[in-house]
């Protein structure tokens, strides 16, 4: 058994203490809103996420203190804006070596950091691996069959990490690749985003499948140029968490972006979803890599256009259809 602190108390950090819990270990749950704080100690369930029961040996506190020290493991679960300001609270708290499993999905617009990164800046005694992959809290809360990866620097961390989620339900792989998982999955929301404005405008499965596969090839593009491996794009942390976000109403990138298609502006799309729709805040982020990288980024590009220029969602679609004629595959020789 491990003592394991959660930090966060949103659908997906509640979704993964009852998982942990479950698999047999001590959970103490920490969120920063006295709001939730309450609601979790005295409902025992999040609003968000009514199905899923906290027991009532599983701690609920706004004490950071009590969530961080002596725990074997914490995990991460706050929205990537608040990664680094939740990071730099409890610094002083985590012991040298203390294992921090980051579980948010996201880059940081003002220093183009991936979210392990800031975690490791702000926090440098601990030792920062990442949990990623085609999950949704509604499901892994309710123990549908789930397949993630443990990323980490070590083999033996992303093993133990491996050890501790697993279970009948939660399929968990490893990899080193923690870059490359971090890429897809705050990559994806953007690409989700743009699936999302798709439905929106009434178009079919044609267009998404064509916004799936070659949103894909724009990520594993920029994320192979910043060091990434391309494998990992079409793994878990990839094509999967990409198919998952663009297909599914859990996704509330693709719920904002079906708001933003049938005309609503980006923050009402987020007012109406009514939880952080982490791809408007890196929509901004992947063209600044991209322009860093001198990678193009065409379907990331209209989403900027339309989140923060004022472009129509149709207009965007047009002038997708309408680039210079290309060829898909570069790597193998014509015949004649």
């Amino acid at each position: 058994m491990a003592k394991i602190g959660i930090l966060g108390g949103g659908t997906w950090g509640i979704a993964l203490a009852v998982l942990l819990h479950k698999n047999g270990h001590e959970i103490t749950i920490w969120s920063a809103l006295e709001s939730e704080v309450t609601m979790l100690r005295e409902q025992r369930v999040h609003k968000m996420l009514p199905d899923v029961k906290l027991p009532e040996e599983m701690v609920v506190t706004g004490d950071e203190r009590e969530a961080v020290e002596g725990k074997d493991v914490l995990v991460m679960s706050v929205a990537s804006s608040y990664t680094r300001t939740t990071a730099r609270r409890i610094s002083s708290l985590v012991a040298q070596g203390q294992i921090i499993v980051n579980v948010a999905k996201g880059i940081e617009e003002s220093t183009l950091k991936t979210l392990s990164e800031i975690i490791e800046e702000e926090i440098p005694q601990a030792d920062v691996a990442i949990l990623s992959g085609p999950s949704h809290a509604e499901e892994v809360g309710r123990g549908v069959p789930t397949t993630i990866v443990a990323g980490a620097k070590s083999r033996q961390t992303a093993e133990y990490i491996q050890n501790l989620f697993m279970n009948e339900v939660f399929r968990v792989y490893t990899s080193p690749d923690i870059l490359g998982m971090e890429l897809g999955g705050a990559l994806k929301n953007v690409v989700a985003l743009a699936a999302g404005i798709a439905d929106g405008l009434g178009y079919g499965d044609n267009t998404k499948a064509a916004l799936i596969t070659r949103g894909s090839a724009e990520i594993s593009r920029l994320g192979v140029a910043m060091g990434g491996k391309w494998e990992t794009f079409y793994g878990l942390t990839g094509i999967g968490d990409l198919i998952v976000t663009c297909a599914s109403m859990h996704s509330r990138n693709r719920r904002a972006g079906i708001l933003i298609g049938q005309g609503h502006t980006y923050e009402e799309a987020m007012r109406e979803v009514n939880m952080v729709v982490e791809g408007v805040y890196s929509a901004k982020a992947a063209i600044k890599l991209a322009d860093k990288y001198d990678v193009q980024l065409p379907i990331i590009e209209q989403v900027n256009a339309i989140l923060f220029e004022g472009k129509s969602a149709a207009d965007a679609v047009k002038d997708l259809m309408l680039r210079d004629k290309k060829i898909e595959i570069s790597v193998a020789d014509w015949q004649a």
